[in-house]
C-alpha cells in the first residue's frame, strides 16, 4: 500500500517503522509544519491513510481524506462529539473510514471480557464499580478513548450506572461521582504508555481487571494491520469489527 501518515510525533513515526517492516510504501507525511498546505489532489494516488494526529486536527484531516476519495483509519480520539456526524457523512459520500480507541490485540481482547465481568458483576449490588486510567504527561485528552471505551462496555452491561464522569487527579477541583454515575479517575505520569484498571470494590474484598501497555508498538502495528483491513471495503467501521469474538 501507500500510506500517508496524518500527524508525526511518537505514534507516526511508529506506524512508519511497521508500514514500512510489512512491504508498505510511505506516500506522504503529514503534520503540523505542512498540513496548511496539503490539498485532496496530493494524496489522491495513495491507498490509505492514518490518523495519529490531534483531536483538533482529526475532523480537518478526516474531511480532506474524503474529498480524495482515500480510506482512512483515525487513531486519534477526542472528536467523538463528532462521530454522528462523520459517520452521516461517510455512509452518505460512499467513503470508507475505521475508527478506534485502541488498536491493540491486548486492549480488544480486554474490551470484550470487559463486557462479560461487567454482566457477570450486575447482580452483586454491594460492588460499585470505577476506571482508572494513566497516561504520559502529552497525552492531550481526559479520560482517554479507551476508558471511554471500557466505561461504555460497563455502562451497556451495569443496571446500576446510568453515565460517567471523568476527574483528573491533580487538576483542580475534584469531581465526585453520584452512585449512579461511573467515575473514570485520569492520571498522567511521565511517560507512561497507557494503563487501564477496572475496580470492582465491596467491604469486603476488590477484583481488579487491568490492562498495561509495556509501549506504544502495539497500537501502531495495529493501525496498520487496520489500514490493511480496510482495502477494498466501503462504510464506516470500528476497530472492534477486526476482531471475531464468539
Amino acid at each position: 500500500m501507500k500510506v500517508v501518515i496524518l500527524g508525526y510525533g511518537k505514534m507516526g513515526q511508529l506506524i512508519e517503522k511497521f508500514a514500512m517492516k510489512r512491504g508498505h510504501e510511505i506516500f506522504l507525511v503529514v503534520d503540523k509544519y505542512n498540513r496548511d498546505s496539503i490539498s485532496a489532489n496530493d494524496i489522491a494516488d495513495a491507498d490509505v491513510a492514518i490518523d495519529f494526529s490531534e483531536p483538533a486536527a482529526a475532523l480537518d484531516n478526516i474531511h480532506l481524506c474524503f474529498e480524495a476519495n482515500l480510506p482512512i483509519v483515525v487513531g486519534t480520539t477526542g472528536w467523538y462529539d463528532h462521530l454522528d456526524e462523520v459517520k452521516s457523512i461517510c455512509e452518505d459520500e460512499n467513503q470508507t473510514m475505521l475508527y478506534g480507541s485502541n488498536f491493540s490485540i491486548g486492549v480488544n481482547v480486554f474490551f470484550h471480557v470487559n463486557k462479560l465481568l461487567a454482566k457477570a458483576m450486575n447482580p452483586y449490588k454491594q460492588y460499585d464499580v470505577q476506571v482508572e486510567e494513566i497516561h504520559h504527561i502529552h497525552k492531550l485528552d481526559a479520560p482517554s478513548g479507551t476508558a471511554i471505551t471500557i466505561a461504555e462496555g460497563i455502562l451497556e452491561n451495569t443496571a446500576a450506572k446510568t453515565n460517567w464522569v471523568n476527574n483528573v487527579v491533580d487538576a483542580g477541583e475534584e469531581v465526585i461521582a453520584k452512585p449512579d454515575e461511573l467515575l473514570i479517575e485520569s492520571l498522567r505520569i511521565e511517560e507512561v504508555p497507557g494503563t487501564h484498571t477496572v475496580l470492582y470494590s465491596s467491604e469486603v474484598d476488590q477484583i481488579e481487571f487491568k490492562h498495561t501497555a509495556h509501549s506504544r508498538a502495539g497500537f501502531a502495528l495495529g493501525a496498520v494491520v487496520a489500514a490493511e483491513w480496510i482495502q477494498d471495503k466501503k462504510g464506516f467501521y470500528q476497530v472492534t469489527e477486526m476482531f471475531d469474538f464468539i
